[in-house]
């Protein structure tokens, strides 16, 4: 019977059903193309960009899986309350949570508007609290659920400049350890990736904001962020995406608690 059970592919998700925050480009789009390469059921959370999004959903749409587009500012209690109940009409919740969205408002604590701080630190922090405890219910009901956090390094080693960014992706780290021991006991892992910079469109503002702050070149801007990491290269959002496809996996069920480092 055990070997009935883990017979196939360990790693198709069909079957299941997945939300994925902040999906409509970069990390998040990757990761709801991913997990829908992988037979999983696709929403695509988006708060502005309804646009992308779409494409993006198009884009999911060619694996033959069922998708949805559904916008909702992440950090708002209530917006949270319908997306969710939007996903339990549709598939009766979802099995897979991949809490991506996120924002960014940089510059130093002496000058840091509160509102700048509240933001970044609601969409990352408070928005991941809000979808966990909202999707917990039916995944406890199940017995199997996938929450998979997308962090940074600067949870780790803090990011001078970006000190509400660190902070909230500090508290995320927190926050997905404390609650893999909460549920755990239910089939239900909790983990994160962290990866280092990554080749998308926020990384290409960071670098114009270095290349401005210094009068440098973009290429030498590029080239400063590479040396960061020992592989001399950006990560990949098809690297982060992997993670999170192996994280939300029947392979990884042991795996509960941990912050999978992506950074060479």
């Amino acid at each position: 019977m055990a070997a009935a059970a883990l017979s196939g592919d360990p790693l198709r998700l069909d079957g299941r059903s997945a939300l994925v925050t902040g999906a409509s480009r970069g990390i998040g789009r990757a990761v709801a193309e991913a997990l829908a390469a992988a037979g999983a059921n696709i929403a695509i959370n988006y708060a502005r960009s309804k646009d992308e999004a779409e494409a993006a959903g198009a884009a999911v749409r060619s694996f033959g899986v069922d998708v949805a587009v559904l916008q909702a500012d992440v950090a708002d209690a209530d917006a949270v309350a319908r997306l969710f109940e939007q996903l339990r009409q549709r598939w009766d919740g979802v099995d897979i949570v991949v809490n991506n969205a996120a924002v960014v408002h940089d510059g130093y604590v002496m000058l840091m508007p509160v509102e700048a701080w509240d933001r970044v630190v609601a969409v990352s922090l408070r928005g991941t609290f809000l979808c966990s405890r909202q999707a917990l219910r039916p995944m406890i009901r199940r017995k199997w659920g996938r929450i998979v956090n997308v962090i940074s390094p600067a949870a780790l080693l803090g990011k001078d400049g970006a000190a509400n960014y660190a902070a909230a992706k500090g508290g995320v780290l927190s926050f997905t350890k404390s609650l893999a021991r909460e549920v755990g006991r239910y089939g239900i892992t909790v983990n994160a990736v962290c990866p280092g910079f990554v080749d998308t469109d926020m990384t290409r503002r960071a670098m114009k904001r270095i290349a401005d702050r210094t009068g440098r070149r973009m290429e030498d801007a590029l080239q400063a962020l590479e040396r960061m990491s020992p592989q001399n290269r950006l990560i990949g959002t098809d690297e982060v995406a992997a993670a999170v496809t192996y994280l939300a996996s029947r392979d990884a069920r042991g795996v509960n608690g941990h912050a999978l480092v992506l950074n060479g």
